[in-house]
């Protein structure tokens, strides 16, 4: 039997990607090529020959246009996600926490968007009875809404405090420090959906 050829990766199909990704971002931002060449210390002629699939990129230019644009490398050069993609019940990846932490402070996080999904996100959270993260409070950029469907959901944003219960929403950036707790003498159960996009 012949050896089967083995795939060599298309740098030109790469670069097209990323500019086409860089594109959709800035489009996304309403930035033009100029601001988004300025912001990002780079020539507006190099980002418009990225859009349009030409170049070689260096990590430090991407790594550039990636803070410029507010999202990471890997954001930037990850594969862009199916317009229509279904994840099952039974097929939900389970988000790891640390094996270290208390049982009272492990949460159970099920994605259910794409792993690969970048833009939006939209996690199952169950936490258990005495759950309170306020001395590991989180803090990123992005924008967050979360739904309670079951139990009580107490959310502290920087100096805000507030207590929700079924079907009550809450949605606030990410970049002031947040944490949660679980208010009910139950499992509460939390549904999040989470944007790299700061409101």
């Amino acid at each position: 039997m012949a050896d089967l050829p083995i795939p060599v990766p298309d740098d030109d199909a790469q670069v097209a990607g990323l500019g086409a990704a860089v594109k959709a971002a800035r489009k996304r931002l309403d930035l033009s090529i100029a601001e988004l060449a300025q912001t990002a210390g780079v020539s507006l002629g190099f980002v418009s020959q990225l859009e349009r699939g030409i170049g070689n990129p260096s990590l430090a230019t991407i790594s550039k246009l990636a803070a410029a644009l507010g999202l990471t490398v890997s954001q930037l050069l990850e594969e862009p996600a199916s317009d229509f993609a279904v994840v099952r019940a039974g097929a939900r990846y389970s988000i790891p926490t640390d094996p270290r932490l208390p049982a009272a402070e492990q949460v159970v996080r099920e994605l259910l968007t794409p792993r690969g999904e970048s833009m939006l996100q939209v996690i199952r959270s169950t936490l258990p009875v005495g759950f309170s993260n306020e001395g590991r409070p989180f803090r990123h950029i992005g924008t967050e809404a979360v739904t309670v469907l079951q139990g009580t959901l107490v959310v502290v944003h920087g100096e805000r405090r507030t207590e929700l219960g079924p079907g009550d929403t809450a949605t606030y950036g990410c970049s002031a420090p947040h944490w949660w707790a679980n208010g009910a003498d139950e499992p509460t159960v939390v549904l999040g959906a989470v944007s790299p996009f700061e409101r």
